[in-house]
């Protein structure tokens, strides 16, 4: 990937790797980054940057997908790695991450912001020294069953919420394309109004009332 490092991004999903973490929500990161890789039909493999990378053009856009495997508090060693090897300017990052503030089915771009305690990007903070990359927040809720909280984030989703999850991470795919694309302004307009919880919901009862009409 040679050229105006303008014209190339670093899409980075956050997680743990290893088989152990492979489902849980702290993963949702990853299973956004590996769910896009798999639809431009390009392999995340090898050593390089302590990550799992691939290299792709999408819509003349020159991309890049990580996912580190340096565990989630040292995410930022990792995407300082790349995206110096490349001179990825941060404008030009967007980190798919876990935020339990956020209830399951909605998804938030956003321009630069706090860690709110996630570790992962606490590390991004640490080693990039700026804030200035851009955010796609997954929802992954809170513990409804009186899980502690690292507890949870180490967990699967509940099965009720598997449906809307996959939804989800399509949503957040097309979040990624649009601000490589078109920017992140215009990423933030499109994702952030729309609530999956909410149609998945709607569907069920749909559904639900059919039946009844049927008996």
């Amino acid at each position: 990937m040679n050229g105006d490092s303008s014209k190339v991004y670093l899409i980075a999903g956050l997680g743990n790797p290893g088989p152990k973490y492979k489902d849980t929500r702290h993963n949702i990161g990853f299973m956004v980054v590996q769910g896009w890789a798999k639809t431009l039909g390009i392999r995340l493999a090898g050593r390089r940057f302590r990550a799992k990378c691939g290299q792709a053009v999408f819509q003349a856009r020159k991309i890049l997908l990580l996912c580190p495997q340096t565990f989630m508090n040292l995410s930022g060693v990792s995407i300082k790695a790349c995206a110096d090897f490349y001179r990825i300017v941060p404008e030009n990052i967007l980190v798919v991450h876990d935020d339990v503030d956020l209830p399951v089915g909605r998804v938030r771009l956003v321009q630069n912001g706090g860690a709110g305690g996630h570790k992962g990007i606490l590390s991004i903070f640490e080693y990039l020294s700026s804030r200035q990359f851009n955010r796609l927040k997954v929802g992954i809720g809170r513990p409804r069953r009186e899980e502690p909280v690292d507890e949870f984030v180490l967990n699967p989703f509940y099965e009720e919420d598997r449906l809307t999850v996959g939804k989800v991470i399509d949503l957040s795919k097309s979040g990624c394309e649009i601000f490589v694309t078109e920017g992140i302004a215009v990423a933030m307009n499109r994702i952030n109004c729309q609530n999956l919880a909410q149609e998945t919901e709607a569907g069920s009862a749909g559904e639900a009332g059919s039946a009844g009409e049927k008996r």
